[in-house]
């Protein structure tokens, strides 16, 4: 199947000689009927009833630009499930768009290795100034010579109003319009792929938001039998999940290829429901990476998800959702902790050296120990997949976001410690992932944002945001979610990383990042060619990488003082390549040595408070 073949099959699609098709699921409609909008003229054709749920027609005169609304029984107005573009809102008609009309440039682009994935997370809204996709493009030469290879693009599915994290959704088919739209959002992945640099698109397969949400008016989208935190689940498994199942899966493979997007990052997988014998994720898996070798490319589903179950990321062939990658929360849960101290909601079941010890040995902490947070046991065994398997972060989105001022580490840690878990997180062996604005110490917050425009549901927004930051004991009130200035306060001044404080965090990720691209025991290394010495007592953690003639060593310090640890290395010398004690990077000055001379197989190593060093082996 040729990308230039491929058919949504769903939704408005022009053909040739100025016809389309439509087709809509809507089981729960007697007859559908269509209402056209074409510069001087409105047409009603009613759709022909076929099998499954599932109405279609063929249209004469049509062009990309038409506007379009289904009408349900001879009563009910709605836009399309599968609407392209959604120009006028959420509550307004479909937009017709030729995805043949845009003139790509990135022929003979295959995506790159998942290993060498360093991901930035952004917000398109707050990202820029302006806030739009194009908007963004400018900037993509500051994140390429920073050492990011891949854009990871919080969701962009249309939602109510102007302003929004992304999760509300309600048409997984329309990039928002506010945004610029579907023209917009292929200039964007089509610039990324001019500077070699993969996108990520982040999708939300697990709820729809509450305004402009029509589905229930088409057919069985939802179901009662689960609930998440959001509202009604997604129907998954139920009677007439087969449609819906076709429905996202049809969703992940237009991203593919109408938008040339690399990879999807999985929302929440741990509230998609699904207990038949083929779960959803496995048949995503399978459609989007037969498509992916089709086409020649490489595509990679990537999940969030707190389960701490190695399913979801083991093969097929041993029972696995055979998801490419994940997040791992345990590694963010554990070096939060330690950098913090805070122990209120899921901090609780953190802040010993050891769990960080774990992320970085087997990637859960939790694999079946028993979690206070929780109140029960929690977790399976991840210690046999690789490393390239977890995206590591010490900030993103949610963790920032969620917070009731929306503060980021900058905001409270001093330099050294920023410095510390810039250095945890770029040099272990998983995936780093970058959150916008945390290279240069960004001060200003990632707040939560909406801009609804029923009152109800503001209001509803503003009670939930206070009911979920009981568990953490915050007794100040959050800022509202709909005032304009929450979101305005959230946008990043991306030329603050020229001074000050602000430059020396840029060039030490810039730095981090260099040393990770051009040593390769310092990229996501098998775990049989990894050596991890915890010093418990110490807080200190030593990790020896070998990949082929080349070792590395780094060694992190977790404690309030110096420390000294002894580790076995092999002989011969190892140059010292960064040492963030040093005054070079506002610390009291080297702590590290130089250069280590190993005789006897083992080295005695200082290394500074709150502080992290680099060596190679000159071999």
């Amino acid at each position: 199947m040729s990308e230039n073949r491929w058919k949504l099959g769903l939704g408005a699609e022009l053909l040739d000689n100025g016809r389309a098709h439509f087709k809509v699921w809507a089981p729960k409609a007697g007859k559908v009927a269509l209402r056209l909008f074409s510069p001087g003229s409105e047409r009603s054709i009613d759709l022909a009833a076929g099998e499954d749920g599932y109405f279609t027609t063929e249209v004469e005169k049509v062009s990309a630009g038409d506007s379009y609304l289904y009408l349900l029984d001879g009563h009910t107005e709605r836009p399309d499930p599968v609407s392209r573009f959604q120009p006028q809102g959420v509550h307004g008609p479909s937009m017709i768009v030729d995805p043949r009309q845009f003139p790509w440039q990135d022929q003979g682009w295959q995506g790159i290795p998942l290993e060498t994935y360093v991901i930035y997370e952004l917000h398109v809204g707050v990202f820029s100034h302006d806030g739009t996709f194009t908007a963004a493009i400018p900037h993509l030469d500051y994140l390429k010579d920073l050492g990011v290879t891949a854009v990871e693009i919080m969701p962009v599915a249309q939602f109510p109003g102007n302003r929004n994290w992304g999760y509300d959704g309600v048409y997984p088919f329309a990039p928002q319009n506010s945004y610029g739209g579907p023209e917009g959002l292929r200039e964007l992945v089509d610039a990324c792929h001019g500077k070699g640099l993969a996108v990520i698109l982040d999708v939300v397969y697990n709820h729809f938001g509450p305004e402009g949400n029509y589905l229930n008016d088409y057919g069985y989208y939802f179901t009662d039998r689960y609930r998440t935190p959001w509202g009604d689940a997604i129907n998954f498994d139920g009677p007439h999940s087969d449609q819906v199942r076709e429905y996202f899966i049809a969703n992940a493979l237009y991203w593919i290829h109408e938008y040339h997007f690399d990879a999807l990052r999985l929302d929440a997988i741990d509230r998609i429901y699904d207990l038949g014998a083929t779960h959803f994720l496995r048949a995503l898996a399978d459609e989007v990476h037969r498509h992916g070798q089709q086409l020649g490319r490489r595509i990679y589903l990537i999940a969030e998800s707190d389960l701490n179950d190695v399913r979801l990321i083991n093969p097929p062939e041993i029972g696995g959702y055979g998801v490419d990658a994940q997040w791992n929360d345990n590694l963010h849960h554990a070096l939060h902790a330690l950098l913090t101290g805070e122990k209120e909601g899921y901090y609780q079941d953190f802040g010993r050296f050891d769990h960080l010890v774990k992320a970085f040995t087997e990637g859960y902490v939790y694999s079946g120990q028993y979690s206070r947070y929780r109140s029960k046991r929690h977790g399976n065994s991840a210690k046999d997949r690789p490393p390239l398997q977890f995206v590591a972060f010490s900030q993103n989105h949610d963790q920032v976001g969620n917070r009731l001022h929306g503060d980021r580490l900058a905001a409270k840690l001093p330099l050294q410690k920023l410095l510390l878990a810039a250095g945890t997180v770029l040099l272990s062996p998983y995936l780093p992932l970058l959150f916008m604005g945390e290279e240069y110490g960004e001060k200003a917050p990632f707040n939560y944002f909406v801009s609804y425009g029923d009152n109800f549901l503001i209001e509803a927004v503003r009670k939930g945001r206070k009911e979920e930051f009981a568990a953490f004991a915050w007794a100040e009130e959050a800022l509202d979610p709909q005032d304009p200035d929450t979101f305005m306060q959230s946008k990043l001044d991306l030329e603050s990383r020229q001074t000050g404080e602000h430059a020396l965090i840029y060039a030490c990720h810039k730095k981090l990042l260099a040393l990770r691209r051009e040593i390769p025991a310092l990229g996501c290394i098998d775990r049989k060619d990894m050596t991890i010495n915890a010093f418990d007592e110490k807080r200190v953690l030593a990790l020896t990488r070998r990949a082929g003639n080349n070792s590395t060593l780094c060694v992190w310090n977790f404690s309030e003082s110096a420390q000294e640890v002894v580790v076995e290395l092999a002989n011969g010398h190892w140059p010292n390549l960064f040492d963030s004690s040093a005054a070079e990077w506002g610390g009291k000055g080297e702590t590290a040595h130089a250069r280590l001379t190993v005789t006897e197989g083992r080295v005695r190593i200082p290394i500074g408070a709150w502080s992290f060093a680099v060596y190679v082996s000159d071999k």
